[in-house]
């Protein structure tokens, strides 16, 4: 069966036409040396290095919103998430460039001639759609994301999500497929491996190539620092909504640092989130679930020991920026109302709706001694947009899940992040 279905996929298809082979299809229409195995391997291992960090850091941020029993985020380094994210978005971001680089050396494979020379060769091919698709789906969207513009239907999260397991998989079914190009793309110029297991008229190809890129070596180093300039321009221009000292020559950032109330950036602000009334209701009481409930007003809240930390607002797009906050520690509540200082609990918002109004705090977060239900940003009672009159802010978690114009906490694991 199996030799069978070789033969089947080994066959040579018969080729079209030679008065077809016009213009980009005839022999030799893309001459240059940039063109070559080695310059599409090079390029593509960048690529591949850029595609799979960002692919990591994402996939760590799925978990920390959505974790399953077996992980456990801690609370601590407290700039652990604000790393891992600003990487995500940064590679992403910088792995546009690239893929047009990539694109750019490979595209005269899609006059290649003839255009399948075996069924193996056409679903190979087929394949490769899949990869450009996934991929450029997954930085344009994520482009897209982070400017909070949304005209697609679909849920980002969820796509984005998705896509990024299509894609990379479809990464590495391409290294696989083509390992032996890779190879010799990578090795030495004018070495014998770069021509193992080539046919002959393959292996004149290929040190036709390498001898043009000899003669001719100005267009290959203009290739590349064309490449890593544009590189270079997209990373600095946006790269200071998370690296703090780069803000003043990130012009294309979508946020910067200290740009915002209080000095410190908004994603979701009151009036978006429909609290603009009942934040500022004096009837606000804040509900603490528990064998001795409590309901505190505003005022019994500053009535209580006060502790404050410097903690950064890390949003899921990328930006960072870190403020020093003053309020009541979540422990010490939790322990007034008869919970254990470690116990799991939900955080629940005044919105009435959206998919981040409830956030679960587990328990390397409800222990720790920065967690607070915090009343001041910056020594000042916080700015409605950015809680008022109480929000929680943990150390080392998404802004999505520090949830602001709390109005409950009560004990359980359930929810997502707020």
């Amino acid at each position: 069966m199996t030799s069978a279905l070789d033969r089947v996929l080994g066959a040579r298809l018969p080729g079209p036409p030679d008065a077809l082979r016009r213009g980009p299809f005839r022999s030799g229409a893309f001459a240059s040396p940039l063109h070559s195995e080695r310059r599409a391997a090079r390029t593509g291992a960048f690529l591949g290095i850029a595609f799979t960090v960002c692919f990591l850091t994402g996939l760590t941020s799925h978990l920390v919103q959505n974790p399953p029993g077996w992980f456990m985020w801690p609370a601590s380094p407290v700039w652990l998430y604000r790393v891992t994210q600003g990487t995500h978005v940064a590679t992403g971001l910088a792995s546009i460039p690239l893929l047009l680089a990539k694109l750019w050396t490979v595209y005269p494979k899609l006059f290649e001639w003839p255009p399948a020379q075996s069924l193996a060769r056409a679903v190979s091919r087929l394949s490769i759609l899949v990869l450009v698709g996934a991929a450029t789906m997954q930085l344009l969207t994520g482009l897209i994301n982070i400017s909070e513009w949304y005209p697609f239907g679909f849920f980002f999260t969820v796509a984005h999500y998705w896509t990024g397991w299509i894609a990379i998989g479809a990464v590495a079914v391409h290294v696989g497929a083509k390992a032996p190009e890779i190879r010799r793309g990578l090795a030495r110029r004018g070495s014998a491996a770069a021509t193992v297991g080539l046919a002959p008229e393959q292996a004149a190809e290929v040190r036709h190539v390498d001898a043009a890129a000899e003669d001719n070596p100005v267009p290959r180093r203009a290739f590349v620092a064309a490449a890593g300039l544009g590189i270079a321009a997209v990373t600095l221009s946006t790269v200071g909504q998370s690296l703090s000292p780069l803000a003043p020559i990130s012009l294309l950032a979508p946020r910067l640092p200290h740009v915002g109330p209080q000095d410190l950036p908004v994603r979701q602000a009151a009036e978006g989130a429909g609290v603009t009334g009942t934040a500022v209701d004096p009837a606000y009481r804040l509900i603490v679930e528990g064998p001795t409930p409590l309901e505190l007003t505003l005022a019994d809240l500053q009535a209580l020991p006060q502790r404050t930390v410097r903690l950064p607002i890390t949003c899921v797009e990328g930006w960072s920026a870190s403020g020093t906050w003053t309020g009541v520690v979540l422990a010490d509540l939790l322990e007034q109302a008869g919970l254990p200082r470690d116990m799991p609990v939900t955080v629940e918002s005044l919105q009435t709706g959206g998919l981040y109004r409830i956030s679960t705090v587990n328990r390397p977060h409800v222990s720790s001694s920065r967690t607070l239900l915090a009343l001041q940003l910056e020594g000042k009672p916080l700015d409605l947009d950015h809680g008022y009159p109480v929000r929680l802010v943990a150390p080392n978690r998404p802004g999505v899940m520090q949830t602001k114009w709390v109005t409950r906490v009560a004990p359980g694991r359930g929810g997502i992040g707020a």
